[in-house]
């Protein structure tokens, strides 16, 4: 009896503590495939659709090659391959990573961290006009090729008139911008007037918001196998739009506006100006985004040659989004018997104005116009997971124990991105368009990015030191980079993005934003726009304050330390390398544990980490 009795005791017994969950690995990319992919549709954007043909037509033509190879190649691939390689190396996010190799400067990684999520919340806007575009060309005829709609006066159907002939070159025109602008936006008179929320553009940014969770919910395990169609599916329509405008009358007239060089353009800075700000637009450089993508991949990854290649494929793209562009404009041009001029628009009136109005002109309109919008979404897409991936590894690689375990992760995402919704609900208002320029002005372009590539080129070039982080990359590549490469992060990048011109020039030639070149802001408005905008760079010097007044000692006292622990670092690097070339390992050693008098520890050849430990 006793006996049955304990075994009943045993099948029934339910354990007084669960037991605890254990913490997640932090995962690598499935194949060097999906790295490539991520950082392809990371990087490959609206940017090189709707901003690069124009620029290039506006200050130039085949002339503007000139200064944007310039800059590409003394600011756009040497950033490009720091960042990549900072993660690759650190194997640590947008924030940790400058934690790991420069403590001091750690603010770089919140800054950074902090102008994503403000890209995040306003740019997936763009998003939302797009999905409303794209489920409106389903329609038997495209609600923005006639004149019979509500939104054409704003209370009653309207036929043509000579109104619409007296301010608008030809009555299309006057279509699409009232679809545009009473229809889509429904923009109200000023920012002072928010208005009320515009439901089906509130619906299109959840249903924008819903997608990017489920790339990213799982990490890159998700984030990799979203990018295969995500990636990849803009360049074959791209692709299909290129044959199709070629095949166009009057396509080689738009490609002759587009490529004709005009090298007198050369003397105005606003065209080497132009240069500079498309790099840093189009590369997601100084975003801390390459630095994420680049932590995934294994120790080993050749990150050298793959930044060479995705640099490449980041420019041709932006080079050949321009046949698919300038050939449909030179056919609208030819076909209303304008000049080309009157058609030309970058940015949103580009995307949302210019090329539905084009479409209309086409055989089977809703055929093109599904094409067009479904790469403008999955181009911008891309982006934004992206974006919402280097949060949330930011995150986790702080608060690895708190977050990796169980359903966590995915709840600290859904709470993100809903809280981000929410915010993005002002910019799906009637005064949302104005609200947008804000973020995109202050925020997302111009001075902020300029600062963070000087700080960035300075910290690693100086403080950490270029040669040293070229023997970082050597240690994970096998072979040095070009020397091009350390003198760039030395010299050539800080002066360029400063003293040479482009932000004292913009700074110089600093006007008050407008919208549509004739709406002024109240001044409460750009207040809001420099807080924002300082909001990000202040985390910088705020962080350095922290840490120097929680450290002990003098500044002498951690500089004497340190010389110390560099010797330090050399010893015990090449003692570590010993053991592991026994031991039939790669060297040097890096995230992997080792046995040591029966103690495992997870070390790591950066010599501030050393410095943390010790």
């Amino acid at each position: 009896i006793n006996s049955m009795a304990g075994s009943l005791h045993k099948l029934y017994h339910l354990p007084t503590k669960l037991a605890p969950q254990t913490v997640d690995e932090r995962g690598k990319w499935g194949s060097k495939k999906e790295f490539l992919l991520s950082v392809a549709g990371a990087i490959i954007g609206l940017g090189n659709v709707w901003r690069f043909p124009y620029l290039c037509y506006k200050n130039g033509g085949g002339a503007f090659f000139i200064p944007y190879i310039l800059f590409l190649v003394t600011c756009g691939v040497p950033l490009f391959v720091l960042e990549t390689a900072l993660g690759q190396y650190t194997s640590q996010g947008g924030i940790m990573c400058w934690r790991k190799i420069c403590p001091l400067f750690e603010g770089m990684g919140y800054a950074s961290q902090l102008i994503i999520f403000y890209g995040s919340i306003s740019y997936i806007v763009i998003l939302a006009w797009a999905f409303l575009y794209f489920f409106s060309s389903f329609s038997g005829q495209l609600p923005w090729a006639s004149c019979n709609n509500t939104w054409n006066t704003g209370k009653r159907p309207i036929h043509y008139s000579t109104l619409c002939l007296d301010f608008f070159f030809s009555l299309n025109d006057y279509i699409q911008w009232q679809f545009w602008q009473r229809r889509v936006l429904h923009i109200s008179s000023g920012i002072d007037s928010l208005g009320k929320i515009q439901w089906d553009l509130a619906l299109c940014l959840l249903l924008a918001w819903i997608i990017c969770y489920f790339c990213v919910w799982k990490g890159v395990r998700s984030t990799g196998k979203a990018t295969y169609i995500t990636a990849t599916f803009p360049f074959v329509m791209l692709i299909v739009l290129i044959f199709r405008g070629m095949t166009l009358p009057g396509a080689f007239r738009g490609l002759k506006f587009y490529l004709y060089p005009n090298t007198s353009r050369l003397a105005d800075p606003q065209v080497w100006m132009d240069a500079g700000t498309q790099i840093f637009y189009s590369y997601a450089i100084c975003l801390g985004c390459l630095t994420t993508l680049g932590s995934y991949n294994k120790y080993n990854n050749n990150c050298y040659r793959d930044s060479f290649f995705l640099c490449i494929l980041n420019s041709g793209t932006s080079f050949l989004s321009g046949f698919a562009i300038f050939s449909v404009l030179g056919y609208m041009s030819e076909k209303q018997g304008v000049d080309i001029a009157a058609v030309a628009e970058s940015g949103p009136g580009l995307v949302f104005i210019v090329y539905p109005q084009a479409v209309t002109l086409l055989p089977w309109p809703q055929v093109w116009s599904v094409c067009f919008f479904a790469m403008i979404i999955l181009l911008g897409i891309d982006g934004q997971f992206a974006g919402l991936e280097s949060i949330m590894t930011s995150l986790t690689d702080i608060y690895p124990t708190q977050i990796r375990r169980g359903y966590r992760r995915e709840l600290c995402l859904m709470l993100i991105c809903a809280l981000s919704y929410l915010f993005g609900l002002l910019f799906v208002s009637q005064a949302g368009a104005y609200i947008l320029q804000i973020f995109d002005h202050y925020v997302c372009s111009g001075p902020a990015l300029l600062l963070m590539a000087i700080f960035q080129s300075v910290i690693i070039g100086w403080i950490y030191g270029a040669e040293r982080f070229s023997d970082n990359i050597e240690d994970m590549i096998g072979y040095k980079p070009l020397f091009l490469f350390k003198y760039c992060w030395l010299y050539t990048t800080p002066l360029i993005c400063s003293v040479s011109g482009t932000l004292v020039f913009l700074l110089l030639r600093y006007s008050p934003m407008r919208f549509n070149n004739s709406y002024v802001y109240p001044w409460w408005a750009y207040c809001i726009g420099w807080f924002l905008a300082m909001s990000s760079l202040t985390m910088i010097p705020v962080t350095m304050i922290y840490k120097l007044a929680k450290g002990k000692g003098t500044l002498w006292q951690v500089r004497d330390c340190q010389k110390d622990l560099t010797l330090f670092r050399k010893l015990y690097e090449q003692t570590l390398n010993t053991k592991l070339r026994k031991e039939n390992l790669n060297a040097p050693y890096h995230g992997r544990h080792l046995n040591t008098s029966g103690v495992k520890e997870k070390w790591s050849c950066s010599a501030s980490q050393i410095f943390c430990r010790i």
